[in-house]
């Protein structure tokens, strides 16, 4: 058994100890936001925080984590309210989507360390990849994000998700 905290919540997987985190994540705990890409850890859409550090969870196992703290696209905020979830928006930033969870995890751990990320910590430190080639409005959205402009016009978490995409600024006829 291996216990650790997940999203502020302590759990115990009742799991082989080799394990990935990734799939103790998806199919134990039922947190599908993580997502599986290459299985090598190389393309980051498994990105998770274990104790603030971004860690691609297709590369450590279980029993490796014992005691720590992990935090996913889920535990980030409750209502996307994150500024980097406002910025990811307000740039629009996503085509397929499938890397984003990722991506903002990566992002939320470089602000945390460097709170004003330029262009070359930001190449350097997210080596994510986005198969839709996002990467001009990634960085615009991280800039966003660390300068406090993420939320100009977007819907808050109060507005129906069905009547968000009408009440977002460049979506409107």
């Amino acid at each position: 058994m291996t216990k650790f905290t997940v999203n502020g919540n302590p759990v115990e997987f009742l799991m082989q100890p080799d394990t990935p985190l990734l799939w103790a994540l998806r199919d134990a705990a039922g947190l599908t936001g993580t997502k599986y890409g290459c299985g090598a850890g190389l393309c980051g859409a498994c990105t998770v925080h274990v104790d603030g550090k971004a860690t691609r969870s297709c590369q450590v196992t279980i029993a490796e984590l014992e005691g720590t703290f992990i935090t996913t696209i889920e535990g980030l905020s409750d209502n996307r309210d994150h500024p980097l979830q406002q910025a990811w928006i307000a740039a629009q930033v996503p085509q397929c989507g499938y890397c984003q969870s990722g991506m903002i995890m990566a992002a939320a751990a470089l602000l945390k360390d460097k709170p004003n990320p330029s262009d070359d910590d930001i190449n350097t430190t997210i080596t994510n990849l986005c198969r839709c080639g996002t990467y001009p409005r990634i960085r615009r959205a991280i800039h966003m994000a660390a300068s406090g402009r993420a939320d100009a016009g977007i819907p808050g978490p109060e507005v129906d998700a069905g009547e968000a995409a009408a009440r977002a600024p460049s979506l409107k006829g």
